[in-house]
């Protein structure tokens, strides 16, 4: 099966010399949540304009179900749907006149009842005849992802969908995002909120930089590059590790009160060894816990690798 997005060789460079992006190759399936990571100035918003047709690229080229953005742009941009960061809404339309306007924008036919069932699942329905003007900055997010879905697409790119909104909309809109995975469309977004894209996402990939660093199943990644931590505190401080244990990775923290032991998490824990050898030598140990890498720790180490 093709892929609902393909990202061939793009490059994106600018009159001043500076590159954006260093040729960039992806595949989005259809029906996954993608999550892309990145700093800022990263490349992310430039890719996700290009794919959108609102960038043109250098070189390279993309489709979207099988539509060349550029050659065949009507088809191609139909099948997609954006929410921008920016709030950008027409402030003295009401919701429903804007989200109505968007869809024939596209060259949909009216559909009240879509556009009644649209708004209802953003919670917006009783805000229909609301000027947007009027609206909370939490309320014009949903408005701009109803007008984004207003003519039915099958991609919906979302850059930074959640910021400055609260945690509860948030939530609201992690719901949202799965339902309509759940219905078949593919979610692309971008987000400075990395516990969003481990919450939600089904791949992961970093960009850093203009180049595209990682592209992988978030589990997996959590695999391979995750770490686990495991943390002995001791009944008495010891001095320095000894040389017994020199083949485990072991550090010292807390003026000799704790024992920290790191491990990859694709190697699996078993510190039955361990526990052992460290009885063997007297040391007593009061109480232990343990960590797992977030995708935050892990992205951090991709993208501080790579400065």
């Amino acid at each position: 099966m093709r892929p609902i997005v393909s990202i061939n060789n793009v490059t994106k460079s600018y009159a001043s010399g500076f590159q954006a992006l260093k040729l960039i190759n992806l595949d989005i399936e259809q029906g996954e949540i993608f999550a892309l990571l990145g700093p800022n100035g990263a490349g992310k918003t430039t890719l996700i304009n290009i794919i959108c047709g609102i960038v043109i690229a250098s070189s390279g080229t993309v489709t979207a179900d099988g539509h060349d953005i550029v050659r065949d742009y009507r088809a191609a941009r139909s099948m997609i749907g954006l929410v921008p960061q920016e709030l950008s809404t027409d402030a003295f339309e009401t919701v429903w006149a804007t989200v109505t306007f968007s869809r024939g924008l596209f060259g949909r036919a009216p559909n009240p009842a879509f556009i009644e069932r649209l708004l209802r699942d953003l919670s917006l329905l009783d805000k229909r005849q609301t000027r947007i003007m009027e609206l909370s900055g939490g309320m014009k997010r949903r408005v701009m992802i109803a007008k984004a879905l207003s003519h039915e697409p099958q991609i919906l790119f979302l850059d930074e969908p959640t910021a400055g909104v609260d945690v509860e909309l948030r939530r609201d809109m992690w719901g949202l995002v799965r339902g309509l995975r759940d219905k078949g469309v593919t979610i692309i977004l971008t987000t400075h909120y990395i516990e969003e894209a481990e919450e939600m996402a089904d791949r992961v990939g970093v960009i850093n930089k203009g180049t595209l660093v990682l592209v992988e199943d978030k589990q997996e990644l959590m695999k391979k590059l995750g770490k686990k931590h495991l943390t002995l505190h001791l009944q008495t401080p010891l001095p320095r590790i000894p040389a017994e244990l020199a083949s485990w990775n072991l550090e010292l923290k807390t003026d000799g009160m704790d024992l920290i032991y790191t491990a990859d998490s694709a190697d699996g824990v078993d510190i039955s060894e361990l526990l052992k050898r460290l009885s063997e030598l007297s040391i007593v140990i009061k109480d232990l816990q343990t960590q797992q890498s977030s995708l935050e720790d892990i992205f951090v180490s991709l993208v501080s690798e790579r400065t």
